[in-house]
């Protein structure tokens, strides 16, 4: 009889399971704003960087450029970022979040600083600037080697 794989302790495992719960969490926290996380991170991602382009925000927050496009689409529907056409590159357009897209932010940072929290809330302090510090590190190792 084959032994089975310990799936229970496999990092891989424990982070989809980690992600699930913090996408539950998210969800949860934010229901009054309609958002999901991966929004709630293009327009952060554009609050730091504003007017470029759509490839290099899917690149800022890890999300596939060719998915990006739809989320980007919602957003703007929603009034909470604007597109214009770059004038040195008529194929790309360079993107800005809105003032109505900044309030809609602002009023979800609480929300969305209550999910850090509950999510590292079975940690100690010490433990959650431990564990921030190591999936950082994990990810950076990660995102080097596929440069």
């Amino acid at each position: 009889m084959i032994e089975p794989f310990d799936f229970q302790h496999a990092p891989a495992h424990l982070i989809r399971r980690a992600h699930q719960i913090a996408v539950a969490l998210f969800m949860e926290e934010t229901a009054d704003f309609d958002v999901t996380p991966v929004q709630f991170a293009l327009l952060n991602a554009l609050l730091q960087t504003p007017g470029i382009d759509q490839v290099t925000l899917s690149s800022r927050v890890a999300f596939d450029p060719a998915t990006s496009g739809s989320v980007v689409g919602r957003l703007e529907a929603r009034g909470w970022l604007r597109r214009e056409m770059d004038p040195a590159d008529k194929r790309r357009r360079l993107l800005w979040v809105t003032p109505e897209g900044e309030a809609a932010v602002q009023a979800m940072r609480g929300a969305v600083e209550r999910v850090q929290q509950r999510l590292t809330a079975p940690l100690s302090a010490a433990q959650r600037e431990r564990f921030v510090a190591l999936l950082g590190q994990l990810v950076a190792g990660h995102e080097l080697v596929s440069e």
